[in-house]
């Protein structure tokens, strides 16, 4: 059959064709705009455009970045949180000990002081030499193991850099050989618990019809070195 377009300038679309998407002729739309300030215009909107979108994709992943540092941040900061109560859970409790051991080194700072002393004065005696009285200066004739029951010997008590007790004491002895006497303030000066060896007087004294030496010397208490102090276990039989 024979078709005739009776319409010129009108094309008769092929048969079977489908939809087509053309682009518009920009040429021919900027051929029609004669002012070029408003060409700068339409091109200055584009470009912000153009750039308001690379800007806000760039921005979109630096958030991105950010906001997964920030929960990796967080997670450490929740773990050290926890690492850091511990630690000062920790302290608090190094702080009570070093308190309580505060309070059990005043207490029992001068509770060995006067065995220390008495012992170290027994071993320096040479033979033929006994003590008749051992006290602490400014205390009113007290002897150890002769106070009352309940009560201490008012030792006045110095505290020195170790934060022991310092103890002055006064010891009078008698001797029949001059040469014991002398042995025995070398004997004292040399142990390690003693210091400030003094020897205040000697005289010839008789006693039970028979020529002694009477003497008197004052020593200083210290701390020994580490050296020369040894710890025994308490060992209690239970029956």
């Amino acid at each position: 059959m024979i078709e005739i377009n009776l319409l010129p300038g009108q094309k008769r679309k092929a048969p079977g064709a489908g939809f087509r998407l053309g682009l518009p002729d920009f040429r021919a739309i900027f051929s029609e705009i004669k002012n070029p300030w408003l060409l700068g215009a339409i091109a200055a909107g584009v470009l912000s455009l153009g750039g308001t979108g690379f800007f806000f994709i760039v921005q979109s992943a630096k958030y991105v970045s950010l906001s997964s540092q920030l929960d990796r941040v967080r997670d450490e900061k929740r773990r050290y949180d926890v690492v850091i109560a511990q630690k000062r859970q920790s302290e608090k409790i190094r702080d009570s000990l070093q308190a309580e051991i505060r309070v059990i080194r005043t207490i029992d700072g001068d509770r060995y002081v006067w065995p220390h002393l008495l012992d170290q004065v027994t071993k320096a005696l040479p033979p033929y030499t006994w003590i008749t009285g051992v006290q602490g200066l400014g205390m009113a004739g007290a002897v150890p193991g002769q106070t009352p029951p309940g009560t201490a010997p008012s030792v006045p008590l110095t505290e020195d850099t170790s934060a022991v007790p310092a103890v002055r004491v006064s010891i009078d002895g008698r001797t029949v050989d001059i040469e014991a006497y002398t042995t025995f303030l070398r004997q004292l000066a040399n142990s390690p618990w003693l210091t400030d060896v003094t020897p205040a007087q000697a005289a010839t004294v008789i006693e039970s019809d028979r020529p002694v030496t009477a003497f008197n010397v004052t020593v200083r208490f210290k701390l020994a070195d580490s050296l020369y102090i040894r710890t025994v276990p308490l060992v209690q039989a239970v029956r």
